[in-house]
């Protein structure tokens, strides 16, 4: 039962503030580069749930998870789909899946998301997992690039999101990390996913995430403010309580239409509507005359060849 795990409270942490670093230059300066005569291969894990829109969505980052693991500069591992809708489904055979029990009924208060770190703690708890480091993924991620470990050590590596703003939210966020624990800088402005970390270490940080997202959920000034970023915010003040910082890379993910270039990044985050007139200009923010929005697929995927013609006439958002 979820009761067993309950927030207890943690010590003032003892790691250095580090505050909103460079994604790539600011490296914490005690750093040992591991030896990378081996491969250091990492798990890919992704919650899912068992609807047409997750299936489809999880199927296509199966199939370039496939195209990229055995390249030259991989180190992808294994691959497990984490289905937490509490009983298998029609993707079992296609993709390895490990089942997982939701949330108890009503307690994610209709956002879906609250079950992901509950997730993540029971199969941590309940699956064999050969890899030392984990990569928190999501369906709508598609590598682009073979992915090396870019962890280092005990620092994981996350994606940093422009809209996680910790300081702005400070009254928010002190009610789950108190001043004891240090200054809200030291909250890094990411969220669980894209995340590359020590298996270890998402051990001891997972509870905490779950019950801080459940408290932030059930709180309802905080639920208000930060909204569908709730989890996210979650998962950096749980690490940050636990001492775990992040190095921070813009290179590891690119999210369409905002950024344009593809070469050395590795995950595509087809999150956002991509907007374009018929002149093929992006109208950021507006519906366009053509127009992908994974949002338009909710009952099923998307037609092969989608075309590249104008979109309007054929109504599909």
């Amino acid at each position: 039962m979820i009761i067993r795990y309950t927030f207890v409270g943690f010590e003032k942490s003892n790691s250095k503030a580090v505050g909103l670093r460079d994604p790539i230059i600011d490296m914490p300066h005690n750093l040992t580069k591991p030896n990378k005569s081996e491969k250091l291969l990492f798990h890919i894990a992704l919650t899912a749930t068992d609807t047409p829109y997750s299936e489809w969505q999880c199927r296509i980052m199966y199939y370039w998870y496939m195209e990229k693991k055995n390249l030259p500069g991989s180190e992808m591992g294994k691959f497990t789909r984490i289905l937490h809708s509490g009983s298998p489904d029609n993707l079992m055979d296609e993709i390895p899946t490990f089942v997982v029990d939701p949330l108890p009924q009503g307690f994610d208060m209709g956002y879906i998301v609250l079950n992901r770190p509950w997730a993540f703690v029971q199969w941590l708890e309940k699956a064999t997992i050969e890899e030392g480091d984990i990569l928190m993924a999501e369906p709508d991620h598609i590598f682009l690039n073979p992915l090396p470990n870019l962890a280092y050590g005990d620092y994981p590596v996350a994606f940093p999101f422009f809209y996680m703003k910790p300081v702005e939210h400070e009254e928010i966020i002190r009610k789950f990390f108190p001043k004891e624990n240090g200054p809200v800088t030291n909250v890094d402005p990411i969220g669980n996913s894209p995340v590359i970390i020590k298996k270890n270490l998402l051990e001891q940080v997972a509870t905490t995430w779950m019950n801080i997202s459940l408290r932030m959920k059930y709180d309802e000034e905080t639920n208000k403010t930060l909204c569908w970023v709730l989890e996210m915010y979650a998962y950096a003040v749980a690490s940050t309580l636990h001492g775990v910082h992040h190095i921070l890379r813009k290179d590891f993910m690119l999210q369409p239409p905002w950024d344009l270039d593809t070469r050395k990044k590795f995950i595509l985050h087809y999150t956002y509507a991509c907007d374009y007139n018929i002149k093929g200009e992006l109208t950021y923010g507006k519906i366009g005359e053509w127009r992908f929005n994974k949002r338009s697929y909710i009952k099923g995927p998307p037609p092969k060849n989608l075309s590249l013609l104008h979109l309007t006439s054929l109504k599909l958002w």
